[in-house]
């Protein structure tokens, strides 16, 4: 029963993905943490690490999630669940949407999804930097990477290394 409801859950949300997994954090925390309580906050956090230092898709985190909470069975619903509703729908509706290339409203719902995925992405960026217990001193590293990051064209690598480094002596 576990993995048609992790099945359930995770189709909803890939409704609403926009901006990928990562964008749908806040809203995978409710339904994973909050309301169903399958995974606490550590785990929830712990999991999306792990998704993130692993190469690939950002979607990763919803296999891990489906993994911890009901094995192979759940792992293989919850990512079935987030990439397959919306494929086949994209799939069964692009050229509907193409015909109507260059029209307002179209331009309109394109330009509007985009801050929407940057708003939901900054909110789960929220939600895993509480989660995490981020302080003052890690806040302060989240600042002075983003400036760097806009301000130069210095390799992430190095901003990894020295916050790993600055984490390593106990500063962060």
């Amino acid at each position: 029963m576990i993995v048609l409801a992790l099945f359930v859950e995770f189709a909803v949300l890939s409704f609403v993905a926009f901006g990928g997994a990562t964008a749908l954090l806040p809203e995978m925390h409710r339904v994973v943490v909050v309301e169903h309580g399958w995974l606490d906050d550590t785990t929830f956090t712990h999991l999306y690490a792990i998704a993130q230092a692993a190469p690939g898709p950002n979607v990763l985190v919803v296999t891990l999630i489906g993994w911890k909470v009901a094995g192979l069975a759940g792992a293989l619903a919850t990512t079935l669940a987030m990439c397959l509703p919306m494929s086949v729908l994209i799939y069964l509706l692009i050229d509907r949407w193409e015909s109507f290339a260059g029209r307002r409203w179209q331009q309109a719902v394109s330009l509007g999804v985009a801050p929407l995925a940057v708003g939901l992405v900054f909110s789960g960026a929220t939600l895993i930097a509480q989660a995490a217990g981020l302080g003052w001193s890690g806040l302060a590293l989240v600042a002075t990477v983003v400036v760097v990051c806009l301000k130069t064209k210095l390799h992430p690598l190095w901003l990894i290394g020295a916050g790993a480094l600055l984490g390593a002596l106990g500063l962060v």
